[in-house]
């Protein structure tokens, strides 16, 4: 057959122009914060940080959430929704949810301009990119940021926390900004002033609800495959729920979860009540809206025996899923904050 010349010259300057637009993509501007900015900007007066350090982190009242936690940094909330449209709006609810309860915008917020009024990110978007994204919010605010995933969203947490263990080799800083990858791979650690590489980041809190099962029949996550119920030592503390019947994840009356750590995770599993809809699990903001609710959620902690028994009256739809959350959020909130001050005393203790 013979060739179009003019053909052949289209398709060498198509394929030139996607790898300059793919480098393009890899190689924005990197500008890592000089070492102890974070702590040197902090505006602490002493009377906030005593309060911020007696606090108990397995018990924040609604009063303390508002009136001493909200004037400390929030870590940032990566949010994961599922795969199928339009199921991101049931994460949608649950960043209303958390706003409701005390929780600053701007620490759930997506962080990038083209999505703005957008809280949760998808299960297709590269699991390296989240992890990017996550090392960029740390080494800028200098509390360690969390997931909380639904469905393929919970599969895809668990997917970032292998990346964050080295799955993939080293991790580059993903500008949301810039909406690219830096050039480096190591950040400034705002709490010591050490660079540091970003994989062996390891996060507070993440949790996982509904993931599994025919999800991981999909192309975008094959790679999880008997890998997804084994916690790596990436996060300190991880959540898996189970819907009590779910024919999506394929969870039946009498399975009780299988998260299980490879090693240092405190991993809990959480069967929810059989009557949970799978898509929409994460559809909270109404419980927000009622004060009796509220009440009853900050009072919550895990493993009570009587918490079904103890609810209030009106619509209580995925009450136990985000009361258990609220509460692992609460928690690590307040021990990031401490760790922070800690920090900041430390540093300013230097001669």
């Amino acid at each position: 057959m013979k060739r179009n010349p003019a053909v052949g010259r289209g398709l060498v300057v198509a394929l030139l122009a996607l790898v300059v637009g793919a480098c393009a993509h890899l190689t924005q501007p990197a500008e890592p914060l000089a070492a102890g900015s974070v702590l040197e900007a902090l505006k602490f007066d002493p009377e906030l940080e005593q309060r911020v350090l007696a606090l108990d982190p397995e018990h924040i009242s609604d009063a303390e959430v508002r009136g001493t936690l909200a004037k400390v940094p929030a870590p940032y909330l990566v949010l994961l929704h599922g795969g199928i449209y339009p199921v991101y709006l049931a994460m949608t609810s649950f960043a209303h949810f958390l706003k409701g309860m005390g929780y600053p915008d701007r620490a759930i917020r997506r962080t990038d301009d083209v999505h703005d009024n957008v809280y949760s990110y998808s299960p297709y978007q590269d699991s390296r990119e989240l992890a990017g994204l996550i090392a960029w919010h740390y080494e800028r605010e200098g509390v360690r940021p969390m997931m909380i995933g639904h469905s393929q969203g919970g599969v895809q947490a668990v997917k970032v926390l292998y990346d964050f263990a080295g799955w993939h080799g080293d991790l580059q800083v993903w500008n949301p900004v810039a909406d690219g990858f830096e050039d480096r791979t190591t950040i400034v650690d705002p709490l010591t002033g050490a660079t540091r590489p970003v994989v062996g980041l390891i996060l507070p809190y993440t949790s996982s609800v509904a993931a599994g099962g025919v999800m991981l029949l999909l192309p975008n996550q094959w790679s999880m495959m008997g890998r997804l119920s084994h916690i790596p030592d990436t996060v300190e503390d991880f959540t898996g729920f189970t819907v009590g019947v779910d024919f999506i994840a394929l969870a039946f009356p009498g399975m009780r979860g299988d998260y299980v750590a490879d090693g240092t995770a405190k991993v809990r599993n959480v069967v929810l009540p059989y009557w949970y809809y799978h898509p929409l699990v994460p559809m909270t903001s109404q419980l927000a809206e009622m004060e009796a609710m509220r009440d009853w959620i900050n009072a919550y902690t895990p493993g009570r025996s009587d918490l079904e028994e103890t609810l209030p009256p009106g619509p209580v739809y995925n009450a136990l899923w985000a009361a258990d959350v609220w509460y692992s959020i609460k928690k690590h909130w307040c021990l990031e904050a401490q760790r922070l001050i800690r920090a900041r005393r430390a540093a300013l203790a230097k001669p």
